[in-house]
């Protein structure tokens, strides 16, 4: 037995039927008929559907567009099952369009849909075969975009000014007859309603044809910042001292002045429609001398806000001459030096003091609500040979918004005057808009 193994032959016959084993296990098909006999038969063919394959497509991306392209395709492949399987599974191949050519044409073109790293022994259909594709000439293009939001949400009493975009301008790219197309650029805002401040929002660039349908473009910056300024509805209307009580007797009021004379008031649209001045009632009943009262402004429901808190009325008095008493010859007398003193003392208005600010933090700017045009009124009183000789660049009026961030803010006015005069502004309060600065700026 050993002397047979150790043969050419014998060593020859048993390589013969290792090759002969491996080659009919590589090729069984249990379905053969003939597979039960240990014959060996060809693979059996069959047929694959692999759908939705990805397609690749090749061109010049820095200068042209290319559209139409279908994105995905099915791909039929018919040849042994074992391939098949293995193509199915693995997706090793590509299907693509070549639109390389340095010298394409361009215009409307029907081009084949390719496929490459396929077994040759795979019979390969593709559905569609081919594609009808648009190439373009790729151009870019500066357009200033329209921020757009709905007008609807707000609250009632609100108003909203134009909506301010940063960028202003995008630049879109894309085939020269799309971008050609481009009516609208917009941004719009997506909003909860209701709104009543002021709101910053990002939002999508959308470029659209004349119809609104949205075109397929490449936008840059694709999101710009928004901000849609909301107010607060203002009206001005006169301050009405009304009087209540009666003087006492001997007493006649001889004149009534207010200070300010007319006030802004902030609230919703309709409340302020229905008001047409505001009272401010005071008493009479105890004064005995020309008199002057500060009194705080009690504001209609409704309105959130006033451009002065409080006003001051000055009321003039006059006494009856009949039956005078000697305790009524002394007042009388009284008052007489008093209307003396005051004679010496003069008043002088000087008209829109520019209202400076203090504190604004970096990268904010302020605008003035009311008073408009950030400036005042201020009346100084003191002695003519004072009064005379004071400018209006020595009468400082501030107001301090240090710590203030954005939004609307209703801040107190400061006034210096020189130390000989008093002073005091028309309006004691100013309704400020502080926002963040643009780069621009």
């Amino acid at each position: 037995m050993d002397k047979l193994m150790n043969t050419p032959w014998f060593i020859k016959i048993v390589a013969l039927s290792l090759a002969a084993l491996l080659y009919i296990s590589v090729n069984f098909d249990p379905d053969s008929s003939y597979a039960g006999l240990g014959f060996s038969t060809p693979a059996k063919i069959d047929t694959e559907v692999v759908e939705d394959v990805p397609v690749e497509l090749y061109y010049d991306r820095e200068n042209l567009v290319v559209t139409g392209a279908p994105e995905t395709v099915d791909v039929s492949l018919k040849g042994p099952k074992s391939l098949l399987l293995s193509a199915k599974n693995n997706r090793d191949f590509k299907v693509y369009i070549d639109l390389s050519d340095p010298e394409i044409e361009l215009g409307r073109k029907q081009v084949p849909i390719k496929i490459r790293d396929i077994n040759d022994k795979l019979k390969v259909t593709i559905e569609p075969a081919y594609a009808n594709v648009s190439i373009q000439e790729k151009i870019t293009k500066e357009f200033t975009v329209e921020p757009e939001f709905n007008r609807s949400l707000l609250e009632e009493g609100y108003i909203a000014e134009e909506p301010i975009v940063h960028p202003q301008k995008v630049k879109i790219t894309g085939a020269k007859d799309i971008i050609e197309t481009i009516s609208y650029v917009k941004a719009t805002v997506e909003l909860n309603g209701p709104v009543n401040d002021t709101v910053y929002r990002q939002a999508m660039v959308r470029a659209l044809d004349r119809e609104f349908n949205k075109l397929d473009v490449l936008i840059e910056p694709s999101v710009v910042d928004v901000k849609v300024p909301i107010k607060s509805p203002s009206k001005t209307v006169s301050v009405n001292p009304v009087q209540k009580g009666t003087p006492k007797e001997g007493i006649k009021i001889k004149s009534i002045h207010v200070e300010p004379k007319e006030v802004s008031l902030f609230g919703k649209k309709s409340i302020l429609d229905s008001i047409e001045k505001l009272e401010v009632p005071f008493d009479v009943s105890e004064i005995s001398n020309t008199t002057e009262v500060t009194i705080p402004l009690k504001l209609p429901e409704g309105i959130k806000a006033a451009s002065a808190e409080e006003v001051r009325i000055v009321v003039e008095i006059e006494k009856e001459k009949e039956n005078e008493t000697d305790d009524q010859k002394d007042a009388q007398q009284d008052d007489q030096e008093q209307d003396v003193s005051k004679e010496k003392s003069v008043t002088k208005t000087f008209s829109n003091i520019k209202i400076i600010f203090v504190g604004l933090l970096q990268g904010y700017q302020l605008d003035f609500v009311s008073p408009k045009q950030g400036a005042a009124d201020v009346t100084i009183s003191g002695k003519s040979e004072d009064i005379n000789h004071i400018k209006a660049s020595d009468l400082q009026l501030s107001i301090n918004v240090e710590g203030l961030e954005e939004g609307e803010h209703v801040v107190p006015l400061q006034l210096k005057t020189p130390t000989a005069v008093k002073g005091s502004v028309g309006v004691n309060k100013a309704l400020i808009n502080i926002t963040k600065a643009s780069e621009e700026t």
